[in-house]
């Protein structure tokens, strides 16, 4: 028994460490996903002569989005990579800093970076850039964004909100919240009035595309010169996001927690002009239950729906999220999401898509990869510098430029296709 024993353990051994090996590799198969196909973006869109243009002349919208292959297929490691370092080898376009005064007395920042290069289309053309939560023009790949889209001959307006830049004070007290459009606004309407001719690209990203989506609904004026709208991995509604925030799935209650953290440190590097010493900035018992705060939705509650008076955490998700403004633009607008977007939950997606389906203007891009804002693209291991998002944004604005050219004259009036009445405006015109 002994020496059976003896030529039985090595093999029991050999087995155990198969089996280990086995399920380590089960394991990195099914986090990182790697077993998923790749595919061109699920596209929904009203079959219009301006659909079929914009994808044909951007053909990236309907050819395979294909993430590096190791890992790009889990959209937590796209989005922690795009959390943690931006983007890789991001340039550093050079840009001047605007100071505008608002009439609270806050400051609003934006830096604006002039063109590399002449437009395709020979005209003046302006992206005005909204970034994402607690994000500035200094981001890597906000920076990342501006260069390349300079080089494609766009002047760039990148909004820093109020109070991420760490090196500039707030001059009130008040700082950015989820939908208030009044900064973006501002940076508009100076872009509009010392570029009397340009015309504009409005883009937007997560917290950012709510942003640009509500200003331009909230009044059809804020529509004007406008060209199109871009909106890159948002949400839509805060109050049915807030429910998902609390669900471990996808691991959304830890994103929940980090994003806290992070905008807590924002809001107590303002402590000075937001806490005590006057009766519009919040009160010292304001500042105790932002250090208890775990999650997003208790400093919302306690400070953030308070820089504008709402009264409860609900009337401030409903008054600042772009769901109850967006049915109201129409001018061009792509709307991008990521099926692996562990800050997005799959049940917000129907939103954008239902209004794909009811508006003409409205093309809807949901791809298999890319997690939040990440999108990143390459062979194996290493990414490419510039992701398909930027490629998107970019290849569809220049679509509706070169449309803007040669669009039907009833269009050039502001009807919509559906209101030609099959070319008769047209002729009318």
């Amino acid at each position: 028994w002994a020496l059976y024993l003896t030529l039985l353990m090595p093999a029991m051994f050999d087995g155990m460490k198969l089996a280990a090996v086995a399920t380590v590799l089960y394991v990195i198969v099914r986090c990182l996903n790697l077993k998923s196909p790749t595919a061109p973006p699920d596209l929904t869109y009203q079959d219009t002569t301006l659909n079929h243009f914009l994808l044909k002349s951007c053909p990236i919208l309907t050819k395979e989005y294909i993430p590096p292959l190791l890992w790009g297929k889990s959209g937590h490691l796209q989005t922690a990579l795009y959390g943690k370092l931006g983007r890789v080898s991001s340039p550093h376009p050079f840009g001047l800093r605007k100071y505008l005064p608002m009439q609270d007395g806050a400051t609003a920042t934006f830096d604006l970076f002039e063109p590399l290069a002449d437009h395709q289309s020979g005209e003046d053309v302006t992206m005005v850039i909204c970034p994402g939560i607690g994000n500035h023009s200094e981001k890597h790949y906000i920076r990342t964004f501006v260069d390349y889209s300079q080089k494609q001959g766009y002047r760039c307006a990148v909004l820093n909100h109020l109070g991420a830049l760490p090196n500039i004070e707030l001059t009130s007290p008040r700082m950015f919240t989820y939908g208030c459009t009044w900064e973006f606004a501002a940076m508009v309407g100076f872009i509009k009035k010392t570029y009397p001719q340009s015309k504009l690209i409005v883009v937007g990203f997560s917290l950012g595309g709510n942003i640009v989506c509500k200003f331009l609904g909230e009044n059809r004026t804020n529509q004007e010169r406008v060209l199109c709208c871009v909106s890159v991995c948002q949400g839509y509604s805060a109050l049915r996001a807030q429910e998902t925030f609390l669900q471990w799935d996808q691991c959304r209650r830890f994103y929940n927690f980090l994003m806290a953290d992070n905008m807590k440190k924002i809001i107590l590097s303002h402590r000075g002009a937001l806490f005590g010493g006057g009766s519009t900035k919040m009160v010292d018992a304001d500042l105790s239950r932002l250090y208890t705060a775990t999650s997003l939705m208790q400093i919302d509650d306690n400070i953030m729906r308070k820089f504008h008076g709402h009264n409860s955490l609900k009337e401030y998700y409903e008054k600042e999220s772009c769901v109850h403004y967006i049915h109201n633009i129409n001018v061009p607008l792509l709307l991008v999401n990521s099926g692996d977007d562990p800050l997005v939950h799959n049940s917000l997606l129907t939103i954008p898509r239902t209004l794909a389906e009811k508006k003409e203007n409205v093309i809807f891009a949901l791809t298999l990869h890319g997690g939040h804002l990440g999108f990143f693209e390459g062979a194996v291991l290493f990414p490419q510098p510039l992701t398909w998002m930027d490629k998107v944004i970019v290849g569809y604005a220049n679509a509706i430029c070169q449309w803007e050219k040669q669009k039907p004259p009833c269009q050039s009036q502001g009807f919509m296709e559906s209101e030609c009445y099959a070319g008769t405006m047209c002729l009318l015109i």
